[in-house]
Parts: C-alpha cells; sequence; structure tokens
C-alpha cells in the first residue's frame, strides 16, 4: 500500500491490527493493548507527551469501531467494552466521519502574514491596495493588524517579493460547502447539515483527526455467522494495489468473501436506463441534465443548489443497481460494497440493497491481517464481467462516454472534475440555465473515481494501474 503521510501510516495500523484481532478472535481480549503497543515509553512521543499519543489512539480505535466520538459518555469505558457493544451493535448511523477532538490540534485560524522576505520596498503595493487599512510598516518592514484583516488575500496578490504567506486551515480550506469550522474550545466540528460527505476533509488533516467510521465489525460478524457474504466491487479497484485486476478479485475471495458482483454490472444497467431517461427529458423539452451516480454531488445538489435538483437525473447509481443484482442472485447474503468513496458510505446506508461498506484501504489492511500475499495468487475474473464502458464510470468523462455512445451525437456533453467552491459557483450558474451542454457529468473527485480519498494509490500511478488493467482483463476474456 502507497503510504501518503503518517498520519495515514497510523490508521492503516490501527485497521490491521483490529482486523488480525478480529481474526484470531481475540479482539476484546488485547485491543486495549492497541496504544500501549503503539506508543511504547521508551518511544518519542509526537505530541507533548506519550500518554497524550496514547489517548489520541482510542479515540481513532473507538472511530473504527464505528462509534462517534460524541458516543463517549464515561472517559474510563474501555476499548474493550466498546469492542463488546459494537458487536452485538444492531444499528448503524448516517453519521460516517466525526472528529477526535483529542487529535485535533486547534489550527490558527487562517489568514495571512509577512515573512522576513519582505523588502520594505518603496511601491508597498501591499499597504496601498489594502482595502481595509490593515497593515502598517515598523522598521520598514510591513505588518498586519488581523483585527482589521479581512483575508481577502489582495496584498499576497500584489508583493512583488512573494514575502506574504496564507496560513490555511487545511480541513477547512479544501470543504466545497463550508460545512467544517471550530466551536468555542477551537476544535473542529463538521455541520452534518451542510456536510456533503465528499471525505476532502478527513483526506487533507495533517493530525489524522477527521476518522471514517468503519462497518469493518459487522462484516467480521456476518462472516462469523456463517452468512454468505457478497462483495460488490467499484470498478476503481482496478488502479489500486499495483497487481493485475484478476488477482485482486481473488485476493478478495480469499478475505472470506463468497463471492464478486462486479458494480460495473450494475453501471451497465446505469447506462441504459440514465440514456433513455436524458432521451425522454430532451425530448419533452428539459435544457439539460445531469448524472447522478456520484453521492457527494447529489447531497451538494439536495442541500446547497436545490435550484438544480429537477435536472439531476433519477437513475439509480451503479451501486445500487449491483445491490440488486445481488439480492437476486444470493437470497439473504450479506452485501458489501467496496470503494474508494466515503460518501457511498452516506448512500449506503439509505439503500436497502446494501448492508455495509468497505473502504480499499480497509481492505488493504484486511489483506494484510489475513497475510494474503496478491502476487503470489493465480487469479480469477468473476463469472459475469461487465464491459469496457461501465468499467470506465470509475474515470472521469467515463459515464458521459459511455451515455453518449447508448444516446446519440445529439448528446453534448460537459464534465466538472471534481467539486471546489469554483465548480459550485458554476453549478449555481448551470441551475440558472446558462449552460450550453445537454448533458452535464459531475464527479466530486478529480479523475473521478479513481481519485477517491479512500483510494491507495493517486494520481498518475493510480491512472496508469487502471488502463493498464483495462487492457489485461481484456486480453484475458479474449
Amino acid at each position: 500500500m502507497t503510504p501518503s503521510n503518517n498520519a495515514t501510516l497510523t490508521r492503516r495500523e490501527l485497521l490491521a491490527r483490529i482486523c488480525s484481532l478480529l481474526k484470531e478472535g481475540r479482539l476484546e481480549e488485547e485491543i486495549d493493548r492497541i496504544p500501549l503497543k503503539m506508543r511504547p515509553k521508551d518511544n518519542h512521543a509526537l505530541r507533548c507527551c506519550v500518554h497524550k499519543d496514547r489517548a489520541v489512539l482510542k479515540y481513532k480505535i473507538m472511530a473504527l469501531l464505528g462509534y462517534n466520538i460524541d458516543d463517549e459518555e464515561d472517559e474510563l469505558t474501555s476499548l474493550s467494552d466498546y469492542a463488546q457493544k459494537a458487536w452485538n451493535r444492531e444499528e448503524l448511523s448516517p453519521v460516517v466521519m466525526t472528529v477526535v477532538d483529542e487529535a485535533c490540534s486547534s489550527c490558527q485560524k487562517g489568514s495571512y502574514h509577512i515573512s522576513n522576505m519582505c523588502q520594505g520596498c518603496e511601491a508597498r503595493p501591499c499597504a496601498v491596495n489594502c482595502p481595509k487599512d490593515a497593515i502598517y510598516f515598523v522598521n520598514g518592514q510591513a505588518q498586519i493588524d488581523h483585527d482589521r484583516c479581512v483575508n481577502c488575500g489582495k496584498c499576497i496578490r500584489e508583493c512583488p517579493f512573494h514575502a506574504i504567506i496564507y496560513r490555511p486551515v487545511p480541513c477547512e480550506e479544501v470543504c466545497p460547502v463550508k460545512a467544517i469550522s471550530k466551536d468555542d474550545q477551537g476544535i473542529e466540528r463538521i455541520d452534518y447539515n451542510k456536510c456533503i460527505f465528499c471525505g476532502k476533509c478527513k483526506d487533507a488533516c495533517p493530525y489524522g483527526a477527521i476518522m471514517e467510521k468503519s462497518h469493518i465489525m459487522e462484516i467480521f460478524r456476518a462472516h462469523e455467522k456463517g452468512q454468505k457474504v457478497i462483495a460488490l466491487v467499484a470498478p476503481s479497484i482496478a488502479a489500486q494495489f499495483r497487481q493485475p485486476l484478476d488477482k485482486i478479485y481473488q485476493a478478495i475471495e480469499a478475505a472470506g468473501f463468497h463471492d464478486i458482483i462486479e458494480v460495473a454490472e450494475g453501471a451497465e444497467k446505469t447506462i441504459d436506463h440514465e440514456s433513455k431517461e436524458w432521451q425522454e427529458r430532451i425530448g419533452r423539452g428539459q435544457q439539460m441534465m445531469t448524472t447522478s451516480c456520484c453521492h457527494a454531488y447529489t447531497e451538494l445538489v439536495n442541500k446547497h443548489i436545490p435550484e438544480l435538483k429537477d435536472r439531476v437525473s433519477e437513475t439509480p447509481s451503479p451501486m445500487a443497481y449491483a445491490g440488486r443484482i445481488a439480492r437476486e442472485r444470493y437470497p439473504g447474503a450479506t452485501t458489501v460494497f467496496l470503494g474508494p468513496c466515503t460518501a457511498k458510505r452516506h448512500e449506503a446506508y439509505f439503500t436497502d440493497q446494501i448492508d455495509f461498506t468497505l473502504s480499499f484501504e480497509e481492505l488493504g489492511s484486511l489483506l494484510v491481517a489475513c497475510e494474503i500475499e496478491i502476487n503470489d495468487l493465480e487469479g480469477r475474473l468473476p463469472q459475469v464481467h461487465a464491459s469496457g464502458k461501465a468499467q470506465h464510470f470509475a474515470h472521469s468523462g467515463g459515464v458521459a462516454g459511455a451515455i453518449k455512445e447508448k444516446a446519440g451525437d445529439g448528446l453534448q456533453e460537459e464534465i466538472i472534475n471534481g467539486v471546489d467552491k469554483k465548480a459550485i459557483r458554476q453549478l449555481k450558474q448551470y441551475a440558472k440555465g446558462k449552460c450550453t451542454a445537454n448533458f452535464l457529468e459531475v464527479m466530486c473527485c478529480e479523475n473521478g473515481c479513481i481519485g477517491g480519498v479512500n483510494t491507495l494509490m493517486k494520481g498518475r500511478q493510480a491512472e496508469k494501474a487502471f488502463h493498464e488493467n483495462q487492457f489485461q482483463t481484456t486480453d484475458l476474456r479474449e
């Protein structure tokens, strides 16, 4: 697995340790020792002391057991008690992310600062262009009066020496809908009435303080009960693990899953339904229709751009269709969606066809715990293997390309590759009828699902692995 930082490594180590203990049947017995083993006394503390480090690990483990940090009623409750309650838990929550306040280091409010690169130049464009007269000079060096500063950024754009820097709050900076902010104690809190569950804040936090609640306990319990557990695997899996797709599938089965259904098989139904829906809507005079397969995008519309709602496709997502296929093929089985997306965990809560979700990061930790070496496997593809156009739903532009191929050349597509504040402004303009295209594909993550927040590989590495796997799979089928 490709690490991106130490916070990521810590989260993956916790997942692997929990999975190992679950597999051995010793979780309740050993879980309280995990913080002690990961942060022994003779190690250098990452924070003020080893006890603070251990407290942070405890609360991160709580999240991986499926708890909100706010669920804690007694600080003396042990992890073994939480594990026992989680094992017997019958209901899940639609709240999929939680902030570990012990880990949140109370980043100062985002603001501009003058560095020692200031030359005290005669032009002083920073001060001249400041609309609030917030810049003054002491001994020829610029200073910012933060009581006056409104963080407009004009000074940083005007300084010819790049002497002004902006210090952001990483999680707040990346949230496209301003759903995360500080409480009275300076701890970040998520406003779930605004949150679209994109997971960008979790990915951005350098302290690993924002955690996604896991379903790993529920999945192991289903295995323990002898239920058939069916893996619904998103096509973006092809961009992970640096291994051929057929070997990745066999590794998933080796980890205890009864069978695999490709979510791309569900995407084929999405293509058929959505292309007909587009033709019907355009035929009755509607100017434009947007995709509906990205749950973070549909949450964005529902909560922040309701005027666009009537132009969002009513076609179910590929995950929902794949869940229906699984229910028909394996009545009574437990269905688990495997993907790169935080928002899908939220969508699954409201979808009867999906019981639980497992992120690619969680899958990687599960394979480590099971000591499965993907490269050592022979490889096997599912009996039903979806078409290439359905597999390309994982990539930005893939949905629009597949719908256009089905609907015909009359479809004029536009693609929004990643949702940020600029994209939201653009969408609000389109809601007023200012879009020249008649089909709009929106993916919240840049590069589509292969750029999801719960991926193990990102960027060019992920794109290369994805395309190589598409060729390899075609060759196997031929």
